[in-house]
Formats: structure tokens, sequence, C-alpha cells
């Protein structure tokens, strides 16, 4: 592959991802690094931080050194989760943050995520389109001087920030099992540990990137089955799996299901929305019924947006949003520079569940009223004909085109929507019934695959 296909594989809508070796070239991270250098508007060091892949600090170096070329101050803050970065970039009023993951791909990936100043998102409609073509001409400004480099350790701030969006004296010391997945969560949570009053079993913690247990995507059934097991024969409070690079979590609960990104989300507004009533939550297109009805219900504003942390950020900072959820275990929060944390939404959780003196799975029991499916693809070469013609077909009903389509039904809903980087499109459907949803589903599919 020459480099322009190359910039064309690896630059997604949200972020730089690719195959190790063939695709992430150290000369082609190199020269990202320059043009983020060039590309952020405000002068300033940068922050880099990486996961434990094993070629994560090689891509890092990469990172770095275009970055120096460039004139740019580096704070190098060594293996974090990815919230550690967003958090260093805004906490210390940085000109951008980059790290280096693939999150929950398998350990053949590697990847980078962007953001700015603030901690603001850096997506192919706020910056990284501009980075690509930047490195297509590899026309980058002439420095006379090489900018230096700071290694900085920011995990005692990063805890002490992550701690103060609860009330650390009113938790418990419930049993909690923590599937780190071989990922960065398994450095952050020995280090969290002294802080908290929780009895807290490890799993998974040795930082590998070559993901022998299972790969670490905790939405996906199968990769949290040895957490279910272990939450069961250790009789424990909760479970809670994290993602590759932190900042994605996962709750169960102490029968051994998972909670839904859904009811996650429901649960988080109705806390931030007690601590601070009619504040602004919002919630994807593919998030349930119970998002918009617990935020209303406790007196918020409830928005829906389209999938997507670029999109989410960019809408939390125009509405002044106190929170937003999405339905794949993404949490942003206000006081985190709009920035979502796998490790502030465990906390607040924990800290819901300490106070409600339920079970978790009592206490989940009253978001958890509709049925829905997990997230179904389809493999389509036209995605915009097959969408046209699902809605053709729910044309009586009502409908819109915020993100996919969304078609509702007095008791069911459904979202269809393209990937923007595969033949692929993503089937979301909840109803009122197990039965009306089995119906829906099944129509939808006979549609798409007519």
């Amino acid at each position: 592959m020459n480099k322009s296909q190359i910039l064309d594989n690896i630059f997604k809508a949200y972020d730089v991802r690719g195959k190790v070796g063939s695709e992430l070239k150290p000369e082609i991270i190199e020269e990202i690094g320059s043009a983020v250098a060039d590309f952020l508007p405000t002068t300033g060091p940068v922050a880099v931080g990486r996961d434990m892949r094993p070629d994560s600090e090689q891509l890092a170096n990469a990172i770095i050194s275009g970055l120096t070329k460039q004139g740019r101050e580096v704070w190098d803050i060594g293996q974090v989760t990815s919230d550690m970065v967003y958090f260093a970039t805004g906490h210390h009023n940085l000109a951008g943050g980059v790290m280096v993951t693939a999150s929950h791909n398998p350990g053949e990936y590697n990847g980078i995520k962007f953001c700015g100043q603030q901690a603001s998102p850096i997506g192919i409609d706020s910056g990284l389109l501009e980075i690509k073509k930047l490195v297509e001409k590899g026309d980058f400004s002439d420095t006379q001087t090489r900018g230096t480099v700071q290694q900085k350790d920011v995990m005692e701030d990063w805890l002490s920030h992550a701690l103060s969006f609860i009330d650390v004296d009113k938790l418990k010391s419930l049993n909690v099992v923590i599937d780190a997945g071989n990922g960065m969560a398994g450095k952050v949570i020995p280090e969290l540990e002294p802080y908290v009053p929780l009895n807290i079993e490890e799993m998974y913690f040795e930082l590998d990137g070559s993901f022998p247990n299972h790969i670490a995507n905790p939405i996906e059934p199968e990769n949290i089955k040895d957490l279910i097991a272990k939450v069961q024969q250790s009789k424990a409070d909760v479970g809670i799996a994290f993602d590759g690079d932190g900042d994605r979590a996962v709750l169960i609960d102490e029968t051994g299901k998972a909670v839904s990104g859904t009811v996650m989300t429901a649960l988080l507004a109705e806390y931030f929305l007690e601590k601070s009533p009619g504040s602004t939550i919002l919630y994807n297109a593919t998030c349930g019924w119970i998002v918009p009805e617990t935020i209303e219900k406790h007196k918020g504003k409830a928005i829906r947006t389209k999938v997507g942390h670029s999109f989410i950020k960019a809408e939390m900072k125009k509405n002044s949003a106190l929170f937003a959820g999405e339905s794949s275990g993404h949490y942003y929060f206000k006081d985190n520079y709009n920035a979502d944390s796998g490790l502030i939404a465990a906390l607040v959780a924990i800290h819901v569940l300490s106070a409600s003196k339920k079970k978790l799975s009592e206490l989940v029991a009253k978001y958890d009223v509709y049925h829905h499916i997990p997230e179904t693809n389809f493999t389509v070469e036209d995605k915009e004909a097959v969408i046209n013609k699902v809605a053709s077909h729910f044309s009586d009903k009502k409908q819109d085109r915020l993100d996919g389509l969304t078609v509702w039904q007095k008791a069911s809903w459904i979202n269809i929507r393209p990937s923007n980087t595969e033949p692929i499109l993503r089937l979301n459907a909840e109803a009122k019934s197990k039965p009306e949803l089995e119906k829906l589903v099944d129509k939808v599919t006979s549609i798409v695959n007519s």
C-alpha cells in the first residue's frame, strides 16, 4: 500500500486505527505528530499517553518526535487510561492531548485518539480531516527550535479528581470484583484502592496488550463470562469490567446480569439531577425510552444526540449539559471537561449503590422495564438504499434521520444506522414486550435481507 492508501485506511470518524506494522508505520505516525503540532490552534505543551500494547511505546515515541520536530513542548505522561489524557489536557490547560491506543480492538491493532485545548474533541468534523491532509502533503511549518519532553505523573491528581464526583465517606465496604481485561485499568485500580473502603478482587490486572484471557471489550457477552462466574462464586455485591484503555465500564449485578448502557445512563442521570435539579442531560440515539423518561421525571432537560464522542462532546459544550450517556457504555461529565470516563462512571454507580441500601439488581430494576436487543450488524453494500427501503416500509410511522433512521411505534422503536468505516448497518430495537420486540426485529431483518 502507498502512503495515501494507508491514510485512507487508518483515519476513521473519531480517531486513527489500523494494523500494527503494515499500516501503523513509525514514520507515518511521526508525521501525524508533526501534523497535530501544526494543527492545534493554541501554543503550549501537548500531553502524550499510551496503553499497554507491545508497540504503543514505539508509536508514542514517534508521535513525540513529530511534535517536538515542530517545536512543541511535550508532557510524556506514560502508560495511562484515555480519560487520564483528557484530564491532563483539561486540568493543566494544555494545547492538546494524544493517546496511543486501539481501545477494545484485538492485539494486532493499535491507534491514536486526539483532543484539543480543554479536552475538546478532534474527530472527522472537528480537525481530524485537516490533520490527515497535512500528513498527505507532508508540508509542515518551518521551525527553528526543537521542543523538549518532560516526564509527568498525573495519577494522584487524576484519582483526586475522579473521587471528587462522590462522597467517599459514604461508600460502604462492598465486595467488588474488577476485570481489567489486561488493560490499563489494571494500573489505575491498585492506585485507587487505598482511597476507598471497597474490598476489591482483581481479575486480569497484568498489563498485556496481547489480551491472553479475552478481548477487553465488555460490551460483548463472551468477554464478561469470567467476571460473571467470579461475581457469583465470590457472592460479590458488584462486578466491573473495563475496556482496554479504561474509558468504558460495564457493571454486573450480584446475580451475574450485566447492566445495560441504557440503564446505567438512566441511573447516573438521576444521580446528577438530584445534585443539580433542572440540568440538561444528553443521551444518544440508541439509548432506550427509560433514559428520557427518567430525565423528565426528575425535572431535567433531555436532549437526544448522534452516536459518537466527538458529536456528544460538542453538544455538551453547546448545551452546557451536566452529563451524557451512550448505550455503548461511554459516560461524559461536564466537570470532567465534557470527556468520558469509565472510572468516574463506576465510582458514581458504586456510590449510588452504597447509598441505596439495596442490592444492585434491586436498584436497577426500576430502570430495566423495556425489552431490547444487543446491537446487531448487517453486512450491506448500499447502506443508504437499504435505510431508505426500511423507511419506506414504515412510512406511516413517526421517523427521524438524526443518526441513520429511527422509527417509533406505540409499543416499540428501531434505529438503523450506517457504520462510518465498513459496509455495515447497525440495528438497535426496543419494545414494551418480548413478543413485540421479536416481531419487529424479524420484520426489519427480512426487509434488510430482501
